[in-house]
Order: structure tokens, then sequence, then C-alpha cells
């Protein structure tokens, strides 16, 4: 079987996969929105076979793109800024590029649709956030509002009564970080108090080779402006009145003791089956749950990434590259090294149907 070209969007986590692509041994593909191609056209040229730039990321649907990709037998790996910007009716109904993982489920990263991930993680046992209804907050609540005009971001705040969310709800429309109708669609939920850890994950197209399942490791997230008030004494803390925004801009690596680990796995577990379910084939490729470990030890999820999470960190700060790297006999140095390994194992099969839809 002829090995494909792995292609990817020109954001989120394209170094990320890149990397893990020429490593194996991989040409690539990188569609890059023009005005945003410098850091793969330029500093990360090295990484990219072939770079196509478009005047936005949505017109790679165009059927000349499409046949651009074709022709390299592009294989494409889908991150978050992919679903965003091409749309899931797209990506579901028009683009016809294979790709490594189950595009059906791409989907249920949006909220506030009939099977959404908190629809999906119900359904598959996983313990969620008591959601909250904002006319009867009796609790530390955390309310997750989409930004105005910005797509990829929220901007979280917190309210432990119903005056508290309507004080900070109207103050953030009034200085237009989001609008009425993002907050009518909010998610108001209970705030679990306990160390938060996004427990990254590996499933296996070719999981009669490898097993159906991996911990690839932990990480956290940097978000501004929270992490930049979090810095500052409590004093000083008090002292600036200013909106939360939570938007994330980086990640920092951590671990979890080991005897909480079997409640992260069983998480996963329990995901994996209900997508068997509701989602089907299977779930495939990389995947993170964002969650809370909290004293009475249960693992809180509150996010589902369904796809490479973008968590670039988790590769040289995991300890489980090492125990992934005596697996398979050879140094495993990111998560994405994974899911090529699945990809060539599939192509030496001739079973690239197995890993892709």
């Amino acid at each position: 079987m002829e090995r494909p070209t792995i292609g990817m969007i020109g954001s989120h986590s394209a170094e990320e996969i890149a990397v893990a692509a020429k490593a194996n041994g991989f040409e690539t593909v990188v569609v890059c929105q023009r005005g945003r191609e410098r850091l793969y056209a330029v500093y990360d040229r090295h990484l990219f076979d072939h770079i196509i730039v478009l005047d936005r990321f949505a017109d790679m649907i165009n059927d000349d793109v499409q046949e651009q990709l074709e022709e390299l037998n592009t294989l494409w790996i889908p991150n978050r800024s992919f679903s965003v910007y091409v749309g899931y009716d797209n990506i579901e109904k028009r683009f016809r590029i294979p790709m490594y993982g189950n595009r059906w489920l791409l989907r249920v990263e949006e909220r506030g649709t009939p099977r959404d991930q908190y629809w999906l993680l119900r359904e598959s046992g996983v313990r969620i956030p008591e959601p909250v209804n904002p006319e009867k907050i009796d609790r530390l609540v955390i309310v997750k509002v989409q930004q105005k005009d910005r797509p990829l971001e929220r901007a979280f705040f917190y309210a432990a009564s119903t005056d508290e969310y309507r004080e900070k709800s109207e103050r953030l429309i009034r200085e237009g970080v989001i609008s009425t109708d993002d907050l009518a669609a909010a998610t108001v939920e209970e705030f679990i108090l306990a160390p938060r850890f996004n427990a990254n994950f590996q499933a296996y197209g070719m999981s009669d080779f490898w097993g159906s399942l991996d911990l690839v490791g932990f990480d956290d997230r940097i978000q501004t402006n929270l992490t930049g008030l979090l810095n500052l004494p409590a004093r000083d803390q008090l002292a600036i009145d200013v909106p939360i925004v939570n938007e994330e801009v980086g990640h920092k690596g951590v671990t979890m003791r080991e005897s909480k680990k079997p409640l992260v796995y069983d998480a996963a577990e329990r995901l994996i089956e209900g997508v068997k379910r509701h989602f089907p084939p299977k779930m495939i490729g990389l995947f993170s749950l964002q969650g809370a470990l909290t004293e009475e030890s249960e693992f809180v999820v509150f996010d589902l990434s369904p796809r490479v999470p973008g968590a670039p960190c988790v590769g040289p700060t995991s300890p489980e590259m090492r125990r992934l790297s005596l697996k398979f006999g050879r140094e495993i140095i990111s998560p994405l090294d994974l899911c090529m390994i699945d990809i060539e194992t599939a192509v030496q099969e001739e079973r690239l149907d197995d890993v892709s839809t």
C-alpha cells in the first residue's frame, strides 16, 4: 500500500503533528491561511514537504484544494482549528479526504447540540459536573460562555449566587466580552474545587496489534488573563477589578499520583465504549479528558477533546513516554508518535480503512 502524506491545518497543533510525521518517515502537507502562514512557511519550512496557502481556511473544502490533497494521497489529522474554521457540516458531508480518526465524533465538542460532549459523557457513565439553573444558584458555579466574535475562545466567570451571576454577566455584556445570545447558550455548572488534570489518551485503530488504549500523560492549561491574576499576591488580586477571561495560551505538564490513575483509565474506557455505541466505528487517535480530582477520589470530567489535544508539553514532561517506549521497543518522544505507529501498521497491513473515516 502507498504511504500517505500526513495533512493538517496550519494552526493549533500543526507543529506537533508534523514533527511526529517527519520523524516517522511520512511526507507532510499543511494548509495555511494567508497572513498566518509565516510560522509554517518560513520558521518551520523543514517540517513541511508541501504548503498550500489559501485566503481562508474554509476554502480548503473547494474542489481544487481537495484535488491537490488527493494527488498527494493525503491522510488528514484533524485538530480544533480544523473543526472551527471548516465546520462540522463540511467535514462530514463535503470533505472527502480520508481522516485519521472518527470524523463523526468531532461535532460533540460543540456544546448545546442534541448529542454534545456532555450527552456522550453521561451516556458513557462518566461523572461530569452537575448543571445549575442560573436563576437558582445555591453553590459556587462556573459559567462557560463563548467570547463575542471569537469562535475559539470562551470567557469563564464564577458566581456563588444568582445576584452575582447577573451582576457579572451584565458587566461582560456591557464591556463587549460576550453577547446576550452567548450568555443564553452558556453552560452553568457546579465548580469542582479540586486540582485540574487533562488526561491525554491514545486509542488505536489497529487495536488488535496495540490494544485499545494508552495513557500518554497529563497537562494543565496556562490561561490569560486568569494565570496572570493568580500570579499576583491575594491583596493585589482583590484590588484589581477586571473581568476574568480564560483564553488558552499554553500548557504545562503535570503528573498524577499512581494510585489515582485507575480513575482516569476507568473514565476513558467508559467513554470508548460509549463512542462505539453512539458514534461508530469507534474512538481512533488522541483524545483528552479535562477534569478535576476531588478529595473523595472522583475524577470529574468537564471537557472532552475528541481529537489531537494540542498540548506539546506532554511528550517532554510525561513519565508515560518512557513506559510506552518499552512497550513498543523504540523511543516514543511525542504522543503523536503513537498515531504514526498506528498509521504505519495500517499501511503495512493494507488496512488504512481501519484507522480512518
